[in-house]
């Protein structure tokens, strides 16, 4: 897959592609990344990028044209989409990043910076991208985000495939507690189950966990889970075990 990242400021990835899963996709060209700095798309001797707004206002805007020009140098894979990350956009959940890993060849992705972006650049766009209900300096963290997820879900960057199946969010539910050695930590020890060997009752008990702490962290999450449960006819354990 091909990301193309449009910020003024490309030096913030530097650390996040050459780093972990994500540097090793980049290494085994799963995925590939270009970084285009609008500044390099201006014609003006000052190469300016950022303008005041039209009937005043606080801050500056990101203008338009090297903006555009960013984003027509590049070449058009044939399932492309241009992304805004954008506090009004919708917010990134893991079916969405699902969706993108799976539906797309590339994701061209403008960070917008300062007050923001001039309206006109959404004629670019084809979807807009929110980390959540906050403010940040500009696009360029829930662009590494997004990266991130969209990245770990391509075949060949995770290791064990399976291990993506039981995450938190696959299956609607939150991850089940996972511990490692040693079995007694200064006292707080392994649940006896899991020392058991009995895979049948570890996959309940971690079945049953998982409702639990749905319960007590997102039972937003959970209400949602159940009735889709109830719709598929599908037989849950209790959540008070």
């Amino acid at each position: 897959m091909r990301f193309d990242i449009v910020t003024l400021f490309p030096d913030c990835f530097t650390s996040v592609l050459s780093s972990g899963l994500l540097g090793k996709a980049l290494a085994k060209r799963i995925a590939q990344v270009n970084l285009l700095n609008p500044r390099d798309f201006t014609t003006d001797k000052h190469h300016k990028a950022d303008d005041e707004p039209y009937g005043g206002g606080v801050g500056m805007l990101m203008k338009p044209e090297p903006i555009f020009a960013a984003v027509e140098s590049l070449p058009t894979l044939p399932r492309r989409e241009i992304i805004f990350m954008s506090p009004q956009g919708q917010t990134i959940n893991q079916p969405l990043l699902k969706e993108l890993a799976g539906n797309y060849d590339q994701l061209v992705v403008i960070c917008g910076h300062y007050e923001g972006v001039d309206e006109r650049v959404l004629h670019l766009v084809t979807r807009e991208i929110s980390l959540g209900d906050f403010i940040l300096t500009g696009g360029e963290i829930p662009a590494m985000a997004l990266l991130n997820g969209v990245v770990r879900l391509l075949p060949g960057t995770v290791g064990k495939v399976e291990s993506l199946k039981v995450e938190s969010f696959e299956e609607g539910l939150l991850d089940y507690p996972q511990y490692t050695r040693p079995a007694d930590f200064r006292g707080l020890k392994v649940p006896d189950v899991l020392l058991s060997g009995n895979h049948q009752e570890i996959a309940r008990w971690r079945y049953q966990q998982q409702i639990k702490r749905t319960a007590e962290r997102r039972p937003d999450l959970l209400q949602k889970w159940l009735e889709q449960n109830q719709q598929s006819g599908e037989k849950t354990f209790s959540n008070d075990q």
